[in-house]
């Protein structure tokens, strides 16, 4: 029995969801959902056995679904998946699951008390260059890991209701988290707001594990290069996964640092 799928939020990442939840093996995409009508049109016939609604109520009082997909904007995720579990609906959600702490932790008892699956989509850690970064991270092969730092930056896209660290941030802190496999004992950011008052256009953060791994995040749609990339520093050997680059994704360097072993005269 497929299981039966509804994909909420159809203008930006939500295509890219939905027609890879039809494609798949096993999955039937029952609904797709999107506020404008308009939106919807636009897709109408790429999903002949889809019904299609501008209203998420239909989606939660259909009794046979079995999951939503949430790709709405940002501050409406919270709420739209509060609602889905309270329907009894598993819920997978596009990156952040929501903008304050208390509400993700809030989000996640609901889900453990409604016996459903709640799922964000931090698409990155199944991506074959990270799962091989988490290769050779448990492996050994860089030695003892000292530090790792993420490259996030590109001029635009701007947007006027989450910030550069919910934007961009996701992706790189849940890469450290499973890289170190700790959770953080210590975590920071500030930012500045140059283009709209009170959205940070521009983050650095720091994140501090028990095992004294630092992690360094730079964020930024106001920036003239655009850099997806992952450096981890070890005692033997520093890789880089750079997901710019169309062949060579991860680049090791066999060296490590080169201890003084003696006085300059």
């Amino acid at each position: 029995m497929p299981i039966s799928i509804g994909v909420v939020g159809m203008n930006y990442w939500g295509p890219n969801l939905a027609r890879n939840f039809d494609r798949m093996q096993g999955c039937r995409l029952a609904w797709v959902c999107d506020r404008d009508e308009a939106v919807l049109d636009r897709h109408r016939s790429s999903y002949p056995n889809s019904t299609f609604t501008p209203r998420y109520e239909d989606l939660l009082e259909d009794e046979t679904l079995d999951a939503v997909v949430i790709a709405t904007p940002v501050p409406t995720h919270a709420a739209l998946t509060r609602m889905a579990l309270d329907a009894g609906k598993d819920a997978f959600v596009e990156k952040p699951l929501a903008l304050t702490g208390a509400d993700a932790h809030q989000l996640a008892e609901l889900a453990d008390a409604r016996g459903r699956v709640l799922m964000v989509d931090h698409l990155l850690v199944y991506h074959p260059a990270v799962q091989k970064l988490k290769d050779l991270v448990d492996a050994g092969e860089l030695g003892r890991v000292f530090y790792l730092y993420g490259n996030r930056q590109n001029l635009g896209i701007v947007r006027p209701d989450e910030n550069a660290l919910w934007s961009l941030g996701p992706h790189d802190i849940s890469v450290m988290l499973w890289l170190v496999g700790e959770r953080p004992s210590e975590v920071s950011a500030s930012g500045e707001s140059y283009l709209q008052p009170g959205v940070e256009d521009v983050v650095f953060g720091r994140i501090k594990f028990p095992s004294g791994v630092i992690g360094h995040l730079h964020l930024s749609w106001l920036d003239p290069h655009k850099m997806r990339k992952m450096t981890v520093i070890g005692s033997e050997r520093m890789v880089v996964f750079d997901d710019m680059e169309t062949e060579r994704k991860v680049t090791i360097y066999d060296k490590g640092p080169i201890p003084r072993t003696g006085a300059l005269g």
